[in-house]
């Protein structure tokens, strides 16, 4: 039985709170126990938070130290890729994992680029991991782009129309087609299957064997999709969460739309360019979470010229749900903490701000209930900083991750 390690809390963040004096021990990979500080050895000391979760990230992808023709953020093949899974474009060995796991920054939900409408699959992935093997956490979802992005690459292969109204067409009809196919397809195994129940007595068929001709009467329905069709019609299912790129406050509006319209989960990524309180209002009242940011990053594009880092005030005065992202590259993983000197500035608690890239990314992704809290029972992923977390000049004495101390100085 591996040994227990004993954690003394000077100060513990957890739930948007600061408590003071707290003893942590881990018993394999998960918390066993959380309490006050009663005395006693401890094998590491220090302010204790969660390890890190970025929300929106490209890591492995864009990789440290190659030319940006290596990268493999967007594929140009086609428009719409449902299918396409970001581990398989991802280097674990790109250096950025080091560099987020040294700063407590343990998981990322990693998704293809915005260059196409549907870019493929989320994933949430461990940083700390060696290689593919053992990095998916989690199948969260899909990456959807709306706004400039997908209108952008009119030089890709598919069809790529250089407007928004065109490419919202082209995707309002590839979701109506599958729809349509698939209600189609319902109404045939509807008729078919009272055509079983109806003759079953005629032709002799008992009990198993009306069974039997009922399964394949389903499983033929559902070959007569492809593997994109299906995985379109998971997304539209609601079972899994459609991350959808969008900065213009015109393009929000079109995602509620788009979302009332076709019955999908969804968050709002990145939100840079809204810049009035009511747009963050209106995505709170159709229930969308929104990932915000990259934050302290270059507004390059046109898309963004209302890009202020003022706008997170706006932000936390809204009633809006919201986590915080890298997209890293766009602004390196490990500057995740960094990103919440903004919230600060607007009057945020430190407890609150940690609790940010903790504990709500964690509930956003759907992972809530593992990481992104130091609680009995959760997985052992969590810091210990050598002075307070929000410091300029803090630096984690020691990383766990999933009771593995992978990280100390």
């Amino acid at each position: 039985m591996a040994k227990s390690v004993i954690i003394k809390a000077s100060a513990l963040y957890r739930g948007g709170e600061r408590l003071a004096d707290r003893r942590v021990v881990v018993e394999g990979e998960r918390i066993a126990e959380v309490s006050a500080w009663s005395g006693g050895k401890a094998d590491y000391e220090g302010v204790v938070t969660a390890g890190f979760v970025d929300a929106h990230s490209h890591i492995g992808m864009f990789r440290e130290g190659e030319p940006q023709a290596e990268a493999e953020g967007n594929d140009r093949t086609a428009q719409i890729m449902p299918l396409s899974d970001p581990i398989n474009s991802i280097y674990f060995d790109d250096r950025a994992f080091q560099d987020a796991v040294d700063f407590g920054v343990l998981y990322s939900c990693a998704v293809p680029g915005s260059g196409n409408l549907i870019g493929g699959k989320a994933r949430v992935i461990r940083n700390f991991a060696k290689n593919r093997k053992d990095a998916l956490v989690a199948d969260y979802g899909y990456k959807m782009a709306l706004g400039y992005n997908p209108r952008s690459t009119t030089e890709w292969k598919g069809e790529r129309p250089d407007t928004r109204m065109g490419v919202y067409q082209l995707l309002e009809k590839k979701l109506d087609e599958v729809v349509a196919k698939k209600t189609r397809s319902d109404l045939t195994l509807e008729r078919t299957l009272r055509e079983l129940a109806r003759s079953a007595p005629d032709k002799g068929l008992g009990p198993a064997e009306l069974d039997r001709e009922r399964a394949a009467a389903k499983r033929e329905a559902e070959l007569g999709f492809t593997s994109e069709e299906s995985a379109l019609l998971d997304l539209l299912s609601g079972r899994k969460t459609v991350k959808v790129h969008v900065h213009k406050e015109d393009d929000v509006l079109y995602l509620i739309e788009l979302r009332k319209r076709y019955g999908f989960k969804a968050t709002a990524d990145h939100l840079g360019d809204v810049h009035h309180k009511e747009i963050f209002d209106e995505l709170a009242k159709a229930e969308i979470p929104i990932i915000y940011g990259p934050l302290g990053s270059l507004a390059y594009k046109v898309e963004l010229k209302h890009e202020d880092w003022r706008n997170t005030g706006l932000l936390m005065k809204s009633k809006a749900s919201y986590g915080l992202m890298t997209d890293h590259p766009v602004i390196l993983s490990y500057q995740l903490r960094d990103s919440l000197k903004y919230f600060l500035i607007h009057g945020m608690s430190d407890a609150q701000a940690i609790r940010l890239v903790t504990e709500k990314n964690a509930e956003l992704l759907g992972l809530g209930e593992q990481i992104g809290t130091v609680a009995e029972g959760r997985l052992a992923s969590l810091v210990v900083w050598d002075k307070e977390p929000l410091h300029l000049g803090a630096m984690p004495r020691m990383v766990m991750a999933e009771g593995a101390i992978v990280r100390k100085r």
